[in-house]
């Protein structure tokens, strides 16, 4: 079953610093997109438990904390940083 994802406002401008500080900006938009279709599928299962709902996945070079609402389908992201 395909989930709805989305960002908060500050992770949105969390990647935006990031973006704008890296180096390798293309290996951090490649990643922000694969995290979006990674959350699409199964987010219940990607990454570590991180309290109740909510997980932590990482995709180099960036890490997410989200929260899953299954009964609505939705997927949060809480907040990104940016991993070694």
């Amino acid at each position: 079953m395909i989930f709805t994802v989305t960002w908060a406002a500050a992770p949105v401008q969390m990647l935006a610093d990031i973006w704008n500080r890296a180096t390798d900006r293309t290996a951090v938009a490649i990643a922000a997109d694969e995290i979006d279709r990674e959350l699409r599928v199964n987010p219940d299962t990607l990454g570590r438990p991180s309290g109740d709902n909510r997980r932590t996945y990482r995709h180099a070079p960036l890490a997410v904390e989200f929260e899953v609402d299954e009964p609505n389908r939705i997927v949060t992201v809480l907040t990104v940083w940016r991993i070694a």
